[in-house]
């Protein structure tokens, strides 16, 4: 198997106007299948969606990223003839990729049993805000309203950011986290049916994907506690401001804490009796983190994350997004890839979270005009119809 492009030969046809069926038809492309963006002829929503790289609102940021590595193709499935191309095209395909809403379904002839009895070879993944079966299927959903609807929201913020502002209302975490959170679930699932070589229907809840980040929240639940944002702390550590930015601290396990103290100097606070006792330490968890924080105040992010870093406490800086791209580890990983954007110029975009071999994956093409590959649609119709359009 090729450590570039492990999916080289694999035909997906991608029908996507939200984040989720997008950023797994994304990650595909980048293990290099070939995957086909159906679009209607206004153009896929994403391509219209802020912020934009450009200043004509014309370049999205968030299509350039999900477009990378795909093809266009353009079909009003409205049409007889647009359904009657789609069916051509997922013939030849191994992957349908889709999220398109329940209730539009049957009259596209893209409910389970029309794709099943057209296509029986076929992988077919539906992705949804909650899924495409149980009482939830037909309803919206956007990033807010997942996020919210997985329990993330009512537990954040936590840490230094409930200790600073109490009174402030839940928040959302930044981007789109929850809808890139029901992609990831969504290649698992689909190379897991496409591993068993035959013909599978995939169905991802954004919000069921999002549920299982909170795993820790939910066992807490059976336990008969309920987590909330205030009380969701670990007794010391979290989000430490430094002298001149902010750090996230985590001990666990006792030799974390060991690290610690020493990154600390071994101050007699630290050292004295009952602080080799982890219950005995959870217990005087408030004072702790205030030496904490009024160490970490007097030392820079850098200096105590690289001496963190060898003493095995886990410990992370919070970076800007150009502290991002000049982090050394992101480059040493090569972790981003230039692409050349028509109207924009160069733009660095994060190939894959994840790598099969020495090099990482790169992002071979940047995201396709509208139709720009109407070719791979000819080649799938039959040959009377492709006279017939000729």
């Amino acid at each position: 198997m090729s450590t570039d492009g492990p999916l080289a030969g694999i035909k997906v046809v991608e029908c996507a106007q939200g984040v989720a069926a997008g950023y797994a038809g994304r990650l595909l492309a980048t293990m290099g299948a070939e995957v086909a963006m159906i679009e209607p002829p206004e153009g896929c929503a994403l391509r219209r969606e802020p912020p934009y790289l450009d200043g004509d609102g014309l370049q999205s940021a968030l299509f350039s990223y999900l477009g990378a590595d795909k093809r266009s193709v353009v079909l009003d499935l409205a049409t007889p003839e647009g359904r009657r191309d789609l069916a051509a095209l997922l013939t030849d395909a191994d992957i349908f990729l889709f999220d398109t809403p329940v209730d539009a379904r049957p009259a596209l002839g893209l409910d389970e049993a029309a794709l099943r009895r057209g296509h029986p070879h076929l992988v077919v993944a539906s992705v949804l805000p909650f899924g495409a079966f149980g009482p939830k299927a037909g309803w919206q959903g956007e990033e807010i309203n997942l996020i919210h609807a997985s329990g993330e929201g009512y537990l954040l913020p936590n840490g230094l950011s409930v200790d600073l502002f109490p009174d402030r209302p839940p928040l959302k975490i930044a981007g789109r986290f929850a809808e890139m959170q029901g992609g990831v679930t969504a290649l698992f699932a689909t190379l897991a049916a496409l591993w068993s070589g035959e013909g599978q229907t995939v169905d991802v809840s954004v919000q069921d994907a999002n549920v299982a980040i909170g795993a820790f929240a939910i066992q807490r639940l059976g336990d008969g506690s309920v987590e909330h944002r205030h009380e969701r702390n670990f007794r010391y550590g979290g989000v430490i401001e430094c002298r001149d930015g902010f750090v996230e601290l985590l001990t666990l396990e006792e030799r974390q804490w060991q690290g610690l103290v020493e990154l600390m100097d071994s101050p007699e606070w630290a050292c004295g009796p009952g602080m080799d006792d982890p219950a005995a330490r959870s217990a005087r968890g408030p004072d702790i983190n205030a030496r904490i924080r009024a160490w970490a105040r007097e030392h820079p992010v850098a200096e105590l994350v690289a001496r963190a870093q060898r003493l095995g406490v886990p410990m992370a800086p919070y970076n800007t997004p150009a502290d991002v791209l000049s982090d050394p580890h992101e480059e040493a990983r090569r972790l981003f890839g230039e692409v050349d954007i028509a109207g924009v110029g160069p733009v660095p975009i994060q190939t894959a979270p994840f790598r099969f071999g020495a090099d990482p994956l790169a992002v071979r093409r940047a995201p396709p005009a509208l139709g720009a590959d109407q070719a791979i649609l000819e080649r799938s119709r039959p040959r009377e119809a492709r006279k017939v359009n000729a």
